[in-house]
């Protein structure tokens, strides 16, 4: 009979420095397992992203049912967005807004990547057949430059399009620290899902090179600083230049 993972044992929770800390599916797969990012502040505090939502992140997660929270998109592929109807009103990038309202699976990718293969072990009810996101209330409109307050500590929005429409980052100026989404990770960056766009993906690595990280919480995969931060970029460049991909310098 087939071992699978009770809903207790989901979810597992690891501390960093500055109020963060990373919540994430330790069974599913490195490369299709969300880092969802929950960053306290005086006086609220904010969820980054929230995984596949098969588990109920707020019946099994205490940290994230505390004091009010903004549940916010780095962008609505179905990784990051599962349990972002558990939230009430949540923020997300303008460019994909209807997509969390209506998160069918061929907008999510669940349809191309949602199966029994990202899994190392399977969750209890799992049956890929019947998974699908389910919608979300949109509260805010998110575009580049806006700041998420959290009272002692500020986020600016940066909007980060090439993997999706509507990805964008959260940057903190005062500690330098980065929440990048899935624009730039430790991992094999993905410009092929059918609304990335490479010549954007370009223009925004071209722009996040200069952002003076101190760390760069990803989207997938562990933390990096920023000396890495700019040699995943280089990398990516440098790989699009080789096949014919136009850049600015």
């Amino acid at each position: 009979m087939e071992l699978r993972v009770s809903a207790n044992e989901w979810y597992e929770t690891i501390a960093f420095a500055d109020g963060v800390t990373l919540i994430h599916e330790p069974w599913i797969k490195p490369f299709y397992r969300c880092n969802m990012w929950h960053v306290r502040g005086r006086d609220r505090d904010f969820l980054f992203d929230s995984g596949l939502g098969h588990v109920s992140l707020r019946a099994h997660v205490p940290l994230v049912s505390g004091k009010p929270l903004a549940c916010i998109a780095s962008h609505t592929h179905f990784d990051h967005i599962g349990c972002h109807h558990e939230f009430g009103a949540c923020w997300v990038h303008a460019a994909e807004a209807a997509i969390l309202a209506d998160p069918r699976n061929e907008w999510t990718l669940a349809d191309r990547y949602a199966t029994d293969q990202m899994f190392d072990r399977l969750p209890e009810g799992w049956d890929q057949s019947r998974y699908h996101v389910k919608p979300a209330t949109i509260g805010r409109l998110l575009e580049h430059g806006d700041v998420i307050d959290l009272g002692d500590r500020a986020f600016e929005v940066i909007h980060t399009p090439g993997h999706s429409p509507g990805g964008i980052g959260l940057f903190e100026k005062k500690t330098g620290i980065f929440l990048s989404g899935d624009i730039v990770y430790d991992g094999p960056l993905i410009d092929d899902a059918y609304h990335s766009a490479i010549p954007a993906y370009v223009e925004t690595l071209e722009r996040l090179r200069r952002l003076p990280v101190s760390i760069v919480h990803g989207g997938h995969f562990p933390s990096f600083g920023p000396v890495r931060f700019r040699q995943i970029i280089s990398e990516y460049l440098a790989g699009q230049r080789k096949s014919g991909c136009h850049l600015s310098g």
